[in-house]
């Protein structure tokens, strides 16, 4: 983009605090192999992710159908924590070696672990 990226964490932050979008951290317990400054930035509506791609095809002609899947799901999942009154701290987790899993949730403790394909059938 071309822009400082003071500016772009400018951005970034006032996104968020008009609840546009969100970030979600990196899970890491292996300092070694695991990302740990790394942060993914999901949109809470997909239709304001449309618009800003400027892309509102139907997905049978979408290039990017897995990633409005992984964005909808992981919004839907920490909108429905939040109304059902569940406080789960949420993650993702990648490695340096490129392994990844997409959503982690941990309460009480225990992990849940979540993986996103999209698969029209």
């Amino acid at each position: 983009m071309g822009t400082d990226n003071k500016t772009v964490e400018k951005y970034i932050n006032l996104l968020e605090k008009c609840y546009v979008i969100f970030r979600l951290n990196a899970f890491n317990r292996n300092l070694r192999t695991e990302l740990k400054k790394s942060k993914k930035i999901y949109f809470y509506d997909n239709g304001i992710r449309n618009a800003v791609i400027q892309n509102f095809a139907p997905l049978s002609l979408r290039q990017d159908t897995g990633a409005l899947w992984e964005n909808f799901f992981i919004s839907e999942r920490i909108k429905a924590n939040h109304y059902n009154g569940n406080y789960a701290k949420s993650f993702f987790w990648r490695t340096t070696q490129q392994q990844e899993i997409d959503y982690i949730e941990e309460a009480d403790g225990n992990f849940t672990a979540f993986e996103m394909k999209w698969n029209p059938n």
